[in-house]
């Protein structure tokens, strides 16, 4: 059965080629068995499907957004009331802060406390979080309180006690916990597998409520106009439970995602092409985040009081997760399978060493479309950003660190030189690559709409300009979230225009989002969802 839906229509479809107009408006689309057959004039769709449906949209209809670097199983658990959330968009002030945790410990009739989203550098005044100041306000409560960034986190004596980990616990491979002079814990893991493995008993008991929350967090996306998203550090283990949600018709987004990849990792085989949930690639940190001074930079921190409070010493200098040969070890296997890499680098000395691995690999096996990803590219140069570009290399670019910590990058943390010029998506655009934004699944709302005003004026929520990096067109921002997006995932041939023998994947917003202004375009409000051309948000 054929539907032709009416309304004021933004295709996109090729919406970043320097010939192709972006603001193309046409008046319906039919759809048939969940993709486009074509679009028109209401009147001549009309006559070419006699017997079809008619559905009239009440706004402007454009492609369905995606998130390129997501991480929804983290989040719908991050999310959720079974963790406190401190997160600074939700308490912007230390003394609220602390009152939630000290409430949330007061209230846990002795069972573990995890609260997720602290950060010192936008909720100014709080203390150090010391295994000690930890313990002095938890007790025999265990605590754990994980950094904004996701990259830290701190806990209590007892904390360690119920994941554990203790004196004699050896550092994870790319991450490490931070030990006093006499090599007792101190309380802070730094990275991924570490953090990992002090929240591990939030993890076990999340398990049981898993379906619900990651299902609510999927149709909270949905809310946002996000009809794909990624997940850059999935568990395979999941795959079962996103199987059996997709057979009961649960899924209201596309998932793609990438298996986290460590030292000693072997390659999956290639699986099948399922449009709604498959394997895109694999994911690596080569260094950390800006927020707690661990980015492998050329360039040191500043001297400021944000980054002594930070422990940071005069003239510091963030260290690489891995050494170059580290890193290929790592990724080559996969490489070798077949499959995309997607390694997190924000500073300048990380993206060189990555870029010099994915040269080495792409040399060695002669790939040519194999679109290997840079996450993030925080501290990225215009000369790295034409290097990658001409490897074949893609970039994800984290331009909402602007919204919320721009003022933070040049005045605390790096100046106007390096944090000026942070997430130049301009530069990127410049040369020549098919640029993506992202929210980073928790750390900062999902708000892709904000992200492609932001990529545009490169102004804080605060009103401040940045001065450095480019500005993006508003062409180049929607593509970001858009056509762009689908192809870094391997998916222009299902998803990211409106297009003939694409699924009809569109949402519906209150304004056009092609001559809008961009601190309007920000606020755009999705009315409604359709994946497959079904409604459903």
């Amino acid at each position: 059965m054929t539907t032709v839906f009416t309304g004021r229509i933004r295709p996109l479809a090729g919406v970043n080629e320097p010939d192709t107009e972006a603001d193309v408006e046409v008046e319906a689309i039919a759809v048939a068995d969940g993709r486009i057959v074509a679009l028109g004039t209401a009147a001549a769709l009309k006559a070419q499907h006699p017997d079809a449906d008619t559905v009239a949209l009440d706004g402007w209809v454009m492609p369905g957004l995606i998130e390129p670097h997501g991480h929804p199983a983290y989040s719908s658990i991050l999310l959720s009331n079974l963790v406190v959330d401190i997160r600074p968009v939700t308490i912007p002030d230390a003394a609220g802060v602390l009152t939630a945790l000290k409430k949330a410990v007061a209230d846990a009739e002795g069972q573990a406390v995890f609260a997720n989203g602290w950060d010192a550098l936008l909720q100014r005044g709080l203390p150090d979080p010391d295994m000690r100041w930890l313990d002095e306000l938890a007790g025999d409560v265990p605590l754990v309180v994980i950094h904004n960034s996701g990259h830290s986190a701190y806990f209590s004596s007892a904390a360690a006690r119920a994941a554990g980990v203790n004196r004699d616990t050896p550092d994870p491979a790319g991450a490490h916990f931070a030990r006093d002079a006499n090599g007792e814990l101190a309380g802070v893991a730094f990275e991924e597998a570490a953090v990992e493995q002090v929240v591990a008993p939030m993890l076990a008991r999340a398990q049981q409520h898993l379906p619900e929350l990651l299902v609510a967090h999927l149709r909270d996306l949905s809310r946002r106009g996000i009809t794909t998203v990624s997940d850059l550090s999935w568990n395979p283990d999941l795959n079962p439970l996103i199987q059996s949600l997709h057979a009961q018709g649960q899924l209201p987004v596309r998932l793609r995602w990438y298996e986290m990849s460590r030292p000693g990792g072997t390659a999956a085989p290639r699986g099948d092409d399922d449009s709604m949930f498959r394997q895109t690639g694999v994911k690596t940190w080569s260094d950390g985040s800006p927020w707690i001074g661990n980015i492998a930079t050329s360039f040191p921190y500043l001297d400021t009081q944000a980054t002594r409070d930070l422990g940071l010493e005069p003239h510091h200098v963030g260290t690489a997760n891995y050494t170059a040969e580290q890193l290929f070890e790592i990724a080559e296997p996969y490489a070798a399978g077949g499959w995309q890499l997607a390694c997190h680098a924000h500073g300048d000395r990380a993206i060189e060493s990555t870029l010099d691995v994915y040269e080495q690999i792409i040399t060695r096996y002669a790939l040519t479309d194999h679109r290997f990803r840079l996450e993030h590219c925080g501290a990225m140069t215009a000369a790295q950003f034409t290097r990658a570009a001409s490897l074949g290399v893609t970039v994800s670019l984290f331009v909402d660190h602007i919204t919320y910590w721009g003022e933070v990058l040049v005045d605390d943390l790096f100046g106007a030189e390096h944090g000026g010029a942070w997430a130049d998506a301009g530069a990127a655009f410049a040369a020549g690559h098919r640029a993506t934004f992202h929210n980073d699944g928790w750390v900062t709302p999902n708000e892709p709409f904000r992200n492609m005003a932001v990529a545009e004026t490169r102004t804080t929520r605060n009103g401040y300009r940045m001065p450095g990096g480019t500005p993006v067109t508003r062409a180049q921002a929607l593509a970001g979230q858009t056509t762009n997006a689908a192809w870094q995932l391997f998916s222009e041939h299902e998803v990211g225009s409106l297009a003939p023998g694409l699924f009809a994947d569109f949402i519906v917003v209150d304004r056009d989002p092609v001559t809008v202004a961009a601190d309007e375009l920000a606020e755009t409000v999705v009315r409604a969802t359709y994946l497959a051309g079904a409604k459903v948000i």
